[in-house]
């Protein structure tokens, strides 16, 4: 075993003839313990949170989504699309046309966004699963159904068990302003079915329903303002992307799941990270208390040093002596913190005993966790990093001077 290292672990466990160095140094080693915990359960959150997030819009956002560049509505009757609903790995193809309009239901009324879809909608997204009141029926026989976001449903005072309509105004294209209000708008009315519960920018937003619907309401026969794909699953979703977007050419825009919330998911990770450099910098303080026992403990053994330097050890062997005892106080609370980081996070995923106020009212009761191995290695790195400077700062400068005391 290197000398150095050797005369180190004996130093950081052996009692020192100040008390107050081993006092200073378990704060320290508790101080490191509670910042490499605080990190572990801190990014563990977000990405609990994150993970979350993404599940709740992979339940409205299919895998794909193609839209115009510039423009609003647009054909798909030429041979590139159907070329893409030929390709293998595209299991569904899904035409979609969405705009906004005015709900009326009863005598409440709100603005909201109609998005009219395929009958194999629910197999390309997945909303069927986040029903909260109702079914996911878009159609039955020859009649036509709306699903609402659960937003919607609060605001227009929706029942599902009152067969009462929704009446829903468009304005007429091409009507002159000088027209009368009556002859403006196209009208119609569809029966809700169901609540679906997402997010709440989408629940307060959305109400789908049957595409020709859609179509005729806003006088869009033969147009869609997008189209949707479900990928096979264990594709390449990338590649497909790619090989879509050189097919379609430069008018068209293909966006995965995640591009499709760009700005949103953007957001979480510059937060995560912003927790993370707070933690670091906080972990950066607590590292003060190595430089002060560090500082301490050289000068409680000084006798030891000139007994090492009568024997014939050099300053390089001294220096890494109390490099390594200060570095081991970091690497002592970096394991410590890490192991009850993870098993705070493990247990919170287990049994959930951190509860989300709101008495029920979300979709999950606790908080989420997510233990993510490469940043329990980023955490790890970076507190020993932080002992390592902490340790050497005062190995430099303190010790240097001191054997050039001795040597005089």
């Amino acid at each position: 075993m290197n000398l150095s290292f050797y005369i180190a672990k004996r130093y950081l466990f052996s009692k020192k003839r100040t008390n107050l160095i081993n006092i200073i140094s378990a704060i320290s080693a508790a101080g490191m313990a509670i910042g490499t915990m605080g990190l572990i359960i801190g990014l563990s959150g977000f990405n609990g949170f994150d993970s979350l997030i993404k599940s709740l819009f992979s339940s409205f956002d299919a895998d794909l989504k193609i839209t115009l560049v510039e423009g609003k509505s647009f054909e798909t009757t030429d041979q590139k699309f159907n070329e893409i609903r030929q390709m293998k790995d595209v299991l569904f193809f899904s035409e979609v046309v969405e705009d906004n309009a005015l709900l009326r239901y009863d005598n409440r009324q709100v603005l909201a966004t109609i998005k009219g879809v395929s009958d194999d909608y629910s197999q390309i997204t997945g909303l069927d699963s986040m029903i909260i009141d109702g079914k996911f029926l878009l159609r039955e026989e020859d009649k036509q159904y709306a699903v609402l976001g659960q937003g919607v449903a609060y605001f227009l005072s929706v029942g599902l068990n009152l067969m009462n309509p929704i009446n829903i105004y468009v304005p007429q294209k091409g009507r002159k302003s000088g027209s009368s209000i009556e002859g403006s708008f196209n009208q119609g009315y569809i029966y809700p079915s169901g609540v679906f519960s997402v997010q709440q920018e989408i629940d307060s937003k959305y109400i789908i329903v049957p595409i020709e619907f859609a179509r005729k309401l806003f006088e869009m026969a033969g147009k869609v303002n997008s189209v949707e794909l479900k990928i096979r699953s264990g594709a390449d979703a990338r590649k497909i992307k790619e090989l879509i977007s050189a097919k379609l050419g430069s008018r068209f825009m293909v966006k995965n799941r995640y591009q499709q919330h760009d700005y949103l998911y953007k957001t979480m990770q510059g937060e995560k990270y912003a927790v993370y450099l707070i933690l670091i910098l906080i972990l950066i303080i607590a590292s003060f208390n190595i430089v002060g026992s560090l500082t301490m403990l050289i000068i409680d053994k000084k006798e030891d040093i000139s007994i090492l330097q009568s024997m014939g050890a050099d300053k390089l062997l001294i220096r890494n002596i109390f490099l390594f005892e200060g570095w081991s106080v970091s690497l002592l609370g970096a394991l410590v913190g890490t192991v009850i980081g993870v098993a705070i996070c493990q247990a919170q995923i287990t049994y959930g005993f951190v509860k989300l106020q709101g008495g029920g009212s979300f979709i999950i009761d606790a908080y989420p966790m997510k233990i993510v191995s490469l940043d329990i290695l980023l955490i790890f790195c970076s507190v020993l990093l932080i002992g390592f400077l902490a340790a050497w700062l005062p190995v430099k400068y303190i010790s240097g001077k001191f054997l050039q005391d001795e040597a005089h």
